[in-house]
């Protein structure tokens, strides 16, 4: 308001001067007095500081615009431009197996993935089926999808982490006909073998146990082997707009969603991370991240396929191991969630931490409170933080490494990124609006909703949802920006300070994210309740100080004292990932419920597990010892106080 004042009483100024015919430079002096008199040296203070930013990334903007445009009108896929980036550079190594030190040059890979798609197309896949992706990270993983895409065929990427429900049902939702496992995985597939179906075909990628391979499985090396490695003719219909594969996302409720990316939407994540963060084409990518998720196998792996870098894929991430990794294969740039910087700083000092040549760490969820820490101990020049889900069209980045910002909005200049903070109820996420019925935008300080406007049209607005429409249209809301509009619901809270600069706040609905994973509370609630003989049972996640994300913690109805965590946690060993299980109990007599039976959390969320507040009976995850163990007062110090490590 004072920006508009002063604008108008400098215009007014200038008027009058120019009618009295002083000259021009008393006319500038006495505008610019005016003007900043009535408020406008706020404004030119926020130019002064944002400028540079904001011209970068108006600038970097544009380029990316520029270049979808032009993908668009030539109906690019992501095969066709990893086939323009192999003839640039076509025996330079591509991807680097970790494990194995084998190597894969961009020749390889292709040749690799034309026999997948050749092999598919053989088999009677149609462009539009779904094959669904089961296995560990490494190379091979990239070459099925990318040779299942040079045929149309789309990919299911299933989380490795995922056991018996939550897995049989990641499989079914997407309609794979087919499911390609990593042999490391066999006794997993073979514990949901039996709800599969008869017509989906399982391929084992590797040598499977003999004694845990699943029924009418056939092995894959033989069957590529057998393939020929000529390029396959590109499907006819089957362009930039369409249909690449699936990334599953807890999403706020229930199981996994099986969330549509298309090529547009992986070419401008990793375009706009090599753009925006300045990345080089001799640069090696250290990527021990999974490659199920959209940071490894898109912001990571996509800066391979599409600008010719060099990527080492670790099967599993190891702190230990990592800046030893970093020298022995000369790794420029690190990929990192906010758990793992926080693990690599629990490390003791090692030599190899200070010969390593990485200049920048790119990822996400970095605490503003280790930020400094890790870039002083480590030596790494530049954090690269972004913020943004798979699916939203909302993404934000820090360009210029302003400690613990996940990114900005220009002040200058808002309506350039149709993006905003909204206000909402915190508690239950609703949109708060105004008298018009629009959403009400939050000030400076203010915490609020990340929502980006849908504009289906245009590649970098558009929201391609969930294989599950239902689910795409919870994301949705109308009249957001203006009347009539659409936008997409980030589900997560932002605070913006008044320079544009923004941080994140916390992560709304029923989901909390713990060692690098969104992980659902109705989901292991489902679980917990049928371990529990359909006991009521409410999960939500926990703060611990020093800590990353949310612990979860599930209170359990266990009025007659009959539940035993040892024998729970052995259960729930087989039926969860490590990270959905609860590190703390809660035994009470009864769970909290709405009058429409809804489990209430906001008691519990607040009581946490401090011993002082609760009299149930509390129990903690030992990891040391693998078992539940009673809370006491001794333990619950030494969790608050950092000497007992989660």
């Amino acid at each position: 308001m004072h920006s508009v004042r002063g604008c108008a009483a400098a215009v007014g100024a200038l008027g009058l001067l120019r009618l009295f015919a002083i000259p021009w430079t008393w006319s500038v002096t006495v505008s610019l007095g005016v003007y900043l008199g009535s408020g406008g040296w706020r404004v030119l203070h926020l130019v002064c500081k944002t400028a540079p930013r904001d011209l970068f990334g108006l600038f970097l903007l544009l380029r990316i615009k520029l270049a979808v445009r032009r993908h668009q009108r030539e109906n690019s896929t992501v095969p066709k431009i990893f086939r323009e980036t192999v003839s640039r550079h076509p025996h330079k190594v591509a991807l680097v197996s970790e494990g194995s030190g084998e190597e894969w040059s961009f020749r390889g890979l292709d040749e690799y993935s034309d026999s997948v798609g050749n092999f598919l197309r053989a088999q009677g896949y149609l462009p539009g089926d779904v094959v669904a992706l089961y296995m560990e990270s490494r190379p091979e993983f990239v070459g099925l999808w990318l040779g299942m895409a040079k045929v149309g065929v789309e990919a299911a990427l299933i989380n490795f982490n995922l056991r018996l429900d939550a897995l049989a049902h990641c499989l079914s939702v997407s309609g794979a006909k087919a499911v390609v496992f990593g042999a490391e995985l066999s006794q997993a597939l073979a514990e949901v073998n039996g709800v599969l179906g008869k017509n989906m075909r399982r391929f084992c990628c590797g040598d499977p146990d003999p004694n845990h391979i699943p029924n009418n499985t056939e092995r894959l090396e033989p069957l590529l082997t057998a393939a020929t490695t000529q390029p396959p003719t590109p499907p006819p219909g089957i362009g930039f707009m369409d249909r690449l594969f699936y990334i599953y996302t807890s999403g706020t409720t229930g199981m996994p969603k099986a969330a549509i990316v298309v090529h547009s939407r992986y070419y401008r994540m990793a375009a706009f991370a090599f753009y925006g963060f300045r990345m080089r084409t001799d640069d090696v990518i250290y990527n021990s991240l999974p490659l199920y998720h959209s940071a490894g196998n898109i912001v990571g792996v996509g800066q391979c396929l599409l600008h010719g870098l060099t990527v080492i894929i670790k099967r599993k991430f190891s702190a230990s191991r990592f800046w030893d990794d970093c020298v022995t294969y000369n790794c420029t740039i690190v990929q990192y969630i906010g758990e793992i910087c926080r693990y690599l700083l629990n490390q003791p000092v090692r030599a190899a931490e200070s010969r390593h040549r990485v200049r920048m760490a790119i990822g996400n969820g970095l605490r503003p409170a280790i930020w400094r820490s890790f870039t002083h101990r480590f030596h790494v020049a530049q954090v690269a933080e972004f913020y943004g889900a798979t699916e939203c069209n909302c993404a934000v980045a820090n360009l210029d490494g302003t400690v613990g910002a996940c990114g900005f909005n220009s002040r200058i200049l808002p309506n350039i990124y149709p993006i905003r903070l909204v206000k909402v109820n915190e508690d239950t996420m609703e949109l708060i609006r105004g008298p018009e019925g629009l959403c009400v935008p939050c000030k400076p300080g203010e915490p609020g909703q990340l929502v980006g406007r849908i504009n289906q049209k245009d590649p970098l607005r558009r929201f391609d949802g969930y294989a599950n429409e239902s689910a795409t249209h919870k994301k949705i809301a109308y009249s957001v920006f203006r009347k009539g509009d659409s936008a997409y619901l980030s589900g997560d809270v932002l605070v913006m300070d008044s320079l544009g600069y923004m941080y994140f706040k916390d992560r709304s609905g029923d989901t909390f994210r713990w060692r690098g994973e969104n992980v659902s509370t109705t989901e292991v609630e489902a679980t917990l309740s049928h371990l529990l003989s359909m006991t009521d049972v409410a999960v939500y996640g926990v703060e611990v100080p020093g800590v990353e994300g949310k612990a979860g913690m599930a209170a359990i109805a266990d009025p007659d004292n009959i539940v035993r965590p040892d024998l729970l946690y052995q259960q729930l060993q087989r039926a969860l990932p490590a990270y959905s299980r609860p590190i703390f109990l809660r035994m009470l007599p009864t769970v909290d419920t709405t009058s429409t039976f809804k489990i209430q959390k906001t008691r519990l969320r607040k009581e946490g597990f401090d011993v002082h507040q609760i009299r149930d009976r509390l129990y903690f995850l030992d990891s040391k010892l693998g078992r539940y163990v009673p809370m006491d007062t001794e333990l619950y110090d030494g969790i608050q106080s950092g000497k007992i490590h989660l």
